[in-house]
């Protein structure tokens, strides 16, 4: 082997290796100090910090979409560090996660960024789908593995996060 063949390997190598270094610099300072969460309450302009979740509690469901007598009307979260959160089942998907643009973003060190999403099929009722995160979902102490209808009152927990639809 040349003597410039060998230099290039070991630089290659070293590179490797100090890349190697960075990210787990990075998945230790994240462990460390957490994903970093913003309130989106702030960045509307006015509200507060939690804002947008308690006024999109008070919003009315769209004119063109008949909600069926005893449907549920809001989703709250009954246990984890956003306890108390509502928001109103409008007809839209709502998404559950770590991710900044998820409708309700779980601080949760067993949730992923698109963890799970809740969604209206055709005949008025909720569905709750898992979008294939590790740690699971569970409905009433089962692990969704497909899309499944959520009873009112019944606890969806992800992680250390349990919601519930409520009339």
């Amino acid at each position: 082997m040349s003597e410039l063949t060998l230099t290039v390997m070991r630089l290659g190598f070293l590179a490797v290796l100090w890349l190697f270094v960075i990210v787990a610099v990075q998945v230790i300072r994240s462990d460390l100090f957490g994903t970093r969460v913003t309130q989106r309450g702030s960045r509307r302009g006015g509200g507060g910090a939690g804002g947008a979740p308690q006024q999109a509690g008070r919003q009315a469901a769209p004119p063109q979409q008949r909600q069926r007598r005893g449907a549920p009307t809001k989703l709250v979260v009954s246990e984890g560090i956003l306890t108390g959160t509502t928001v109103a089942l409008a007809g839209q998907t709502i998404t559950l996660g770590r991710a900044h643009d998820s409708t309700i973003v779980l601080d949760d060190d067993y949730a992923s960024s698109r963890h799970a999403r809740i969604y209206p099929d055709r005949d008025g009722q909720w569905i709750v789908e898992d979008l294939g995160s590790t740690n699971g979902t569970y409905l009433d102490r089962t692990r969704l593995t497909t899309p499944t209808p959520i009873p009112p009152g019944a606890p969806i927990r992800i992680g250390k996060t349990v919601i519930e639809l409520r009339k």
